[in-house]
């Protein structure tokens, strides 16, 4: 690891201004970027301290939403009444993410901007445009099992691997951010983070120097809340496909749905198609499968991820049918 200098924050103005230098960093718990560092992927010169900045609440909102501040610990808002009562999809993908030493360590922040799992990422001998601008994407080619079928490039196949951020999609929650000139702005999570293009280096819309601050969720939607996620082990392993839903019936009809995927794309994948195909149908097989096929429809597979098109949409189909049990 390289030598850094560091100070903590006193208060969220004064961390902006503090990271405005350059080679600086802000570190909250630290779970991503300290391995990052070591790896000498990420090679700050100071790093700025938020992790005891006053940014921890869960705050009710008038309108009957949830504000979740950025440095709340993602163990606790999992095990928030408030959450597991009325977002309980948000509280199932926190549990399913990482282990409970990392939950109890991970900021909410922190969750939105992990960095890719990808091996040729972690691996400075490989060729990777995320980590390297213009040195190629040694996992098309090579070993791409994890990687992702929909939204990529030739320049990227790097799939995203927040659990959270795929719970926050399908919830339509936005992100609160505290910039550089001390003004601060929402981002709509669908918009926070990129899809990879010709610059997967640039990972989401944050400007420089600006932090965020907080999750704001809207009043929860009507409908079961479901989020399933399928990994190579029980525990402590990443998303091949996860899948958030959101179904809403009546009387055997599909009122309202809402799908978000995980694992299949450079950043949380909200399926419109799918929705516009489950939306005023039947609550059947036929139609979940319907709606998988949608979902898919755009999806690409690399070699050693064709399997996960089938996978995801088998995720999906089971997903939509335990939701729609009690939708």
């Amino acid at each position: 690891m390289r030598p850094f200098t560091y100070e903590r924050a006193t208060d969220p103005r004064a961390a902006v201004a503090a990271v405005s230098r350059a080679g600086a960093k802000f570190i909250s718990g630290g779970t991503n970027l300290l391995d990052l560092m070591k790896l000498e992927i990420e090679r700050p010169t100071h790093l700025v301290d938020i992790s005891r900045l006053p940014l921890k609440d869960l705050a009710e909102l008038p309108d009957g939403g949830l504000r979740i501040g950025a440095q709340a610990v993602n163990s606790e808002v999992a095990a928030d009444g408030r959450v597991r009562t009325r977002y309980p999809v948000l509280s199932q993908a926190l549990v399913a993410g990482a282990s409970g030493q990392l939950r109890n360590k991970a900021s909410i922040g922190g969750n939105l901007l992990q960095r890719t799992r990808c091996p040729y990422f972690y691996d400075t001998a490989a060729g990777c445009n995320k980590r390297d601008p213009g040195s190629g994407c040694s996992a098309i080619g090579g070993v791409n099992r994890a990687h992702a079928i929909l939204g990529a490039s030739d320049a990227c196949i790097a799939v995203h691997p927040s659990d959270m951020a795929v719970a926050i999609t399908v919830l339509d929650g936005q992100i609160e951010l505290l910039g550089a000139d001390e003004g601060a702005r929402r981002v709509a999570i669908g918009d926070f983070h990129r899809l990879p293009g010709d610059t997967p280096h640039i990972e989401t819309v944050l400007k420089p120097g600006e932090m965020i601050t907080g999750v704001v969720l809207p009043p929860a939607p009507p409908g079961r809340q479901l989020y399933r996620k399928v990994r190579d082990r029980a525990s402590y392993a990443f998303a091949l496909v996860s899948v958030a839903a959101i179904v809403a019936t009546e009387r055997g009809t599909i009122t309202a749905a809402r799908v978000a995927f995980g694992g299949v794309a450079h950043k949380p994948w909200r399926s419109v198609e799918a929705e516009a195909a489950l939306a005023g149908r039947p609550a059947t097989m036929a139609t979940f499968r319907a709606a998988a096929e949608a979902a898919m429809a755009h999806a690409v597979g690399r070699g050693h991820n064709n399997f996960k098109i089938e996978l995801a949409k088998r995720t999906l189909c089971r997903t939509l049918v335990q939701a729609a049990q009690a939708g």
